[in-house]
């Protein structure tokens, strides 16, 4: 992969992962470098019925729709950092590959739900979550610590009626998108989500919103779950 054309801006929309189901892990990882590209695959299954002495071929007939994916490659940068260190977000991203850990209400193993944000970008309602991650160390300081890789990952969708339905299995509840409707203001939702409308900080910080005034309505926003709120608040 080319070293990216696009340097690290204040005024730039910074793409995230987060995870919006599953708990005991790390919940977000913002990138340093928008992805210069991701691909997005959806396929269904067909089938052909065979019928014997048919002069023509029969229409398919649907059998069912199998999951999107989404690929990117994501840069992960620290060679301007006085003790720069790729590897911590590097290793987030193998541990979302992992299933959660286990709560009172175990159940089967899950894997951490996750959604793909950037700005008003996000793609969709994806949720997925991450069927693969190959990563390459392309630079290193003299004792071996890792400042540049690049990691190409796969996510998997994950249909809403499966991420949604387990409500009492104890884990930590994650963000979630919110799309602002006319009207609606950051303190406003902030009352209405976490019954503080001085919560609206929190929105603010992490949706990288400098004027809380000039948020426009079809504004899609990442939601800190309430406890993370709080903390950043």
């Amino acid at each position: 992969m080319a070293f990216p054309t696009q340097l690290p801006s204040v005024s730039l929309r910074k793409a995230t992962l987060a995870v919006v189901q599953g708990g005991g892990v790390p919940m977000m990882l913002k990138f340093k470098y928008n992805p210069e590209q991701y691909s997005i695959v959806k396929s269904g299954e067909w089938t052909r019925p065979q019928t014997n002495g048919a002069e023509s071929t029969p229409p398919p007939q649907y059998v069912s729709g199998n999951p999107a994916t989404i690929e990117m490659d994501i840069f992960f940068d620290a060679f301007d950092e006085l003790a720069g260190d790729v590897s911590t977000d590097v290793g987030t991203l193998f541990r979302w590959t992992m299933p959660c850990p286990p709560t009172r209400d175990r159940g089967l193993p899950q894997p951490p739900v996750l959604a793909f944000f950037w700005g008003s970008n996000s793609v969709g309602d994806f949720r997925g979550f991450l069927r693969r991650v190959s990563a390459r160390f392309t630079m290193f300081r003299v004792d071996g610590t890792p400042i540049r890789a690049t990691c190409s990952i796969t996510l998997e969708e994950v249909p809403h009626a499966i991420a949604f339905t387990n409500p009492t299995s104890g884990t930590r509840p994650g963000m979630r998108l919110h799309v602002l409707v006319e009207g609606e203001s950051l303190h406003s939702l902030a009352f209405a989500e976490y019954g503080k409308a001085g919560f609206w900080r929190a929105i603010a910080t992490l949706n990288e919103i400098d004027d809380p005034m000039r948020v426009r309505a079809g504004t899609r926003l990442l939601l800190p779950a309430p406890r993370d709120a709080a903390g950043m608040a």
